[in-house]
């Protein structure tokens, strides 16, 4: 039994370069972003993740929304970082949510989700990266997860890089050319370009660290609890390998003056 999984292992192994990776499908080009949070010990990066939540601030929220995220996470354990005072005054300075009690608008709390999205063709974000992930990771076979990540946010930051600058009209629409998106063109005109958001840290603002940036945050949305859920899977690793040992080693010493006999 071993053998024969050993052997399908090594073949998928064999099989990887060879893979392709298109993520919901279709005829499209998915670079593979090498982020922080990718394979068995990743983790993100607080500073990207703050860099991200800035964009998305400033930037995408103005269309989208992500109502599956209550506001206090912000200040979790592996997440973003922010203290709760900043939590209350992010929140306070950036949403306001319908109180059904004042019967009127009020400032948002951390206690409230992010909003919903603004427009009704525009989708939530709150659960994109992993919608888009799909069973195969960026080289195309499902062991590639464990190793470079679920693709998802690979098809994030492609869409977001992959307009050529062509437009065409259709059915009185604007579309535009992306070499990301099913199909090759998308109603979404291009959200991010060079230099459009100023971080504070004087980080790199080129189009391609923004979407990576914006990416990373919109990962944390759908995964909040990543480095727990790893962190557990390694102790549980870890424990069955000591349990295993020991079994082995418990079985041969139980066994050891059985088989030491000789038969006449």
């Amino acid at each position: 039994m071993f053998k024969k999984l050993a052997i399908g292992a090594a073949f998928a192994l064999a099989l990887t370069p060879a893979a392709s990776f298109a993520a919901g499908g279709g005829d499209q080009h998915i670079e593979d972003f090498a982020f922080s949070f990718e394979g068995p010990f990743g983790t993100y990066d607080q500073n990207q993740l703050q860099r991200g939540l800035q964009i998305y601030t400033e930037v995408c929220a103005a269309c989208h929304g992500l109502k599956q995220v209550p506001i206090r996470t912000l200040s979790d354990e592996g997440g973003v970082g922010m203290d709760e005072a900043q939590v209350r005054a992010y929140a306070a300075e950036n949403f306001t949510v319908f109180d059904p009690e004042l019967d009127d608008d009020r400032e948002a709390r951390p206690t409230d989700h992010f909003p919903g999205s603004g427009l009704e063709s525009a989708p939530d974000l709150s659960l994109m990266a992993k919608a888009r992930a799909g069973f195969h990771g960026p080289a195309g076979l499902g062991i590639n997860q464990l190793f470079k990540g679920i693709g998802g946010p690979e098809y994030i930051a492609s869409l977001l890089t992959g307009y050529t600058g062509k437009e065409k009209e259709e059915a009185g629409a604007v579309l535009y050319e992306n070499t990301a998106f099913p199909g090759g063109w998308i109603s979404m005109a291009p959200p991010l370009a060079d230099e459009q958001v100023e971080f504070r840290d004087g980080h790199a603002n080129d189009l391609h660290h923004l979407s990576e940036d914006v990416t990373a945050f919109l990962m944390w949305t759908a995964e909040p609890k990543m480095m727990a859920r790893k962190q557990a899977g390694f102790v549980g690793v870890l424990f069955l390998t000591v349990l295993s040992v020991m079994l082995y080693l418990t079985n041969k010493r139980l066994w050891a003056p059985v088989k030491g006999k000789k038969t006449s």
